[in-house]
């Protein structure tokens, strides 16, 4: 009896991922719809990079963090869409269990990575705002460094932890994942050994990854607003206004949306909304970003007109 039942142990090494539904005549829409988001957020977030990497301009703090979350999302997106469009395209939704712990790793750490540096940006123009004389000397360079290192390793060491513990699990059938990728929660409820550690794990995990970092977010741009408002010019408060609450709303949905998967306490019935929440972290955020962020800022125009009028001398050349 010991025998058969660590052979049904084994017997699982695919899960199927469910995503959006079965519907057939949804699967080309939805594939043309992620496609573009795809190609649109990629362009975004590699134009920024190169951007900050060819222009001393914008060799400074802020340009800095811009340039690590843009190569933070790009890897980000490359680790769901693809094989969320070929699913689309081939009907195919099996995912090898080493191939969703690989996935859930890769996705969690650079979610991770990306709460704190999002944190980061926000204590950096806080710094800017509220103290201009000493930002140069607060926010140095090595500073810089250590919270950009620090986000990405943090997320690693965090993931490595979590997925180690997954790894110990048992899966014996059902195998299909009720989402559109290999979420913790999802994955773990399909388990057939003891889940007790690694939902403990996880959901300790999501707490302090989540709500920290959120007021931290939150107070910074409080700071911010605040000396926007002893700004005496109409027009300059104007402008600050608009481009800080731009950040604010796309920070809040961020924060937002994962506090409500990870965070508060969830129902069977709420599955489908999860599913919903998790696509404005994981997609449109990346998407959004670059737009918000960087390609409306005008230094960022002005680099851009700058590296096209230096390929196309040198095309010439």
């Amino acid at each position: 009896m010991k025998h058969i039942e660590n052979f049904n142990e084994t017997t699982i090494d695919a899960f199927i991922l469910l995503g959006f539904g079965n519907t057939p005549e949804l699967q080309t829409p939805l594939f043309l719809l992620f496609l573009i988001i795809f190609i649109v957020t990629l362009a975004g977030n590699i134009i920024i990079i190169v951007l900050v990497i060819l222009d001393h301009h914008l060799h400074i703090p802020m340009y800095f963090f811009l340039g690590n979350l843009s190569c933070l999302e790009t890897f980000y997106s490359s680790t769901l869409l693809p094989r969320m469009l070929a699913s689309f395209l081939t009907g195919d939704r099996s995912i090898s269990v080493g191939g969703c712990f690989i996935q859930f790793y890769c996705f969690g750490m650079l979610l991770i990575a990306e709460i704190y540096l999002l944190a980061s940006m926000a204590y950096d123009r806080c710094l800017a705002i509220c103290k201009p004389l000493q930002y140069a000397t607060l926010m140095s360079r090595r500073l810089c460094f250590v919270l950009s290192a620090a986000s990405w390793l943090w997320g690693i060491a965090v993931m490595t932890l979590v997925v180690s513990l997954m790894s110990q699990l048992k899966f014996c059938g059902p195998h299909e994942i009720n989402h559109f990728f290999c979420e913790l929660a999802p994955v773990i409820n399909l388990a057939c050994s003891d889940t007790t550690l690694v939902t403990l794990v996880g959901l300790t995990v999501s707490v302090i990854d989540t709500v920290p970092p959120c007021l931290l977010t939150l107070l910074s741009y409080m700071c911010i607003i605040a000396a926007i408002v002893q700004i005496p010019s109409s027009n300059g408060r104007k402008k600050a206004f608009s481009t800080c609450s731009s950040h604010l709303i796309v920070v809040s949905i961020f924060y937002g949306s994962l506090i409500f998967v990870y965070v508060l306490p969830k129902k069977e019935a709420l599955n489908e909304v999860d599913k919903i929440f998790s696509v404005f972290y994981t997609i449109l955020t990346p998407l959004i970003n670059p737009l918000i962020y960087s390609l409306k800022n005008k230094e960022v125009k002005k680099a851009l007109r700058r590296v096209v009028k230096k390929c196309g001398i040198s095309m010439k050349c």
